[in-house]
This record gives C-alpha cells, structure tokens and sequence, in this order.
C-alpha cells in the first residue's frame, strides 16, 4: 500500500495533485492545509473520503474505492497551543478513516494529521499526538493503524520516538529533509507513526510549491 503525505502550504501546492497521484498512483492522498471547499470530489483514481469543516484550511483524505470500502470517519480537535487560541487557525488536528482492504478481507486505521504550529511546545505536540492515536483507535479496537501528516517537530526527536514507543507505535521519519522554508529550521517534519504495519521506506518526495516536501509511505501488514 502507497500512502502520500502533503502539506499543501495554505492550498498553494493544490494544482500539483493530480500529477502527484499520477505519477505515484498512491491508494490514499492525506492533506494538510488546503481549503476544503476548493477540494475536488475526486483527483485521479483517488474519492474523497471526507475533509474537516471547523476550519478553512484543514485536513482531507482521498483512498481508492476500488480497493477499499470506507466503513467510518472521525474528526478530532487537541489540546490548543495559545497561537491556536489566538489566531485559530485549526481546531480539528486529526481526519481519520476506517477502511476495509477488499482483497486482504481486512479494516485498517488510516489519519491525516497536522500538529500544533513551531510556536507551541514540544510537549504539546507529544500530548497531542498520543492523543490523536488513541482517540484513532477508538474507530477499531486491535486494528492497524497508520497516522501521517506535519507533525512539526524540528529538534529532540529521540524524545518524540520515545514517547511514541511507550503508547505502542512506530515513528518513521523520511528519508531526506521535507520542510524547506527557513533555513534555521529545515529539517524533517513530516512522519508516519503506525502499529500493525511494516513501513518498508517513507520516500521524501520533490519539492513543490508547498514549503513542504510530499512524502509518500510504503507499507504492507504485518
């Protein structure tokens, strides 16, 4: 299974979709920031599955519906940085799919994600995604599960792994850098924590119009 991860940059990198989804052919497409009244219905061989409505810059995924039937989704909002306070730019951080593979006769978890912005904590962002993954979970007890998204965190990520590895997941980064936009804090900001997948490589895609790099996961049952 393909998954592509991309921070579209307040929906600039949105005309870049359909060549990505070509070019890559990826089963599901998870967004962050794009405005989800200019998202299409579908883009490819990808439908949309659904998108957040609280916010206009937000979250979306797309999964093929030929190979996966759609059993339920979830918005969650997290605990708000005071920049999400302030400005309010999102208050639902986590789109999350259940999804049935119609060959494998298996459901699975899939997330779109975006963490609180560079102002916040660190430790905000760790509360927030051990939160998003187990209010994740509540789609499907005991199911596989597979979050990616910007998770926005520059530095002292052995302490992110750690904290993920305590909840029962896997944090992967990519293999190159994907936010380029200051120099001071390039670096990789774009994952994908899982539990019940083998992420055989997560592939930093080229650079677009986005401050963001694509990534896009490889991965398969465990």
């Amino acid at each position: 299974m393909k998954v592509i991860s991309y921070n579209l940059q307040k929906h600039r990198a949105v005309g870049e979709l359909s060549a990505l989804a070509s070019e890559h052919d990826p089963d599901i497409l998870c967004l962050q920031e794009c405005d989800v009244a200019d998202l299409p219905e579908t883009i490819g061989d990808l439908t949309l599955a659904d998108a957040t409505q609280g916010n206009r810059l937000g979250l979306a995924m797309f999964y093929r519906a030929s190979e996966f039937h759609l059993q339920g989704i979830r918005t969650i909002e997290l605990k708000k940085s005071l920049h999400d306070r302030i400005a309010k730019p999102a208050h639902e951080r986590v789109l999350g799919a259940r999804l049935r593979d119609i060959d494998a006769g298996r459901d699975f978890i899939a997330a779109s994600f975006h963490a609180a912005p560079l102002t916040a904590l660190n430790s905000l962002r760790r509360h927030q995604i051990r939160a998003a993954l187990t209010e994740l979970a509540t789609l499907g007890e005991g199911l596989p599960q597979l979050m990616v998204g910007d998770y926005n965190y520059p530095v002292f990520k052995e302490n992110l792994g750690k904290t993920v590895r305590e909840h029962g997941y896997a944090l992967t980064m990519s293999d190159d850098h994907t936010y380029t936009r200051y120099r001071v804090f390039r670096g990789h900001y774009d994952f994908a924590t899982s539990v019940g997948f083998e992420i055989q490589r997560v592939t930093t895609l080229p650079q677009g119009l986005s401050d963001h790099r694509p990534i896009l996961v490889t991965t398969r049952f465990d």
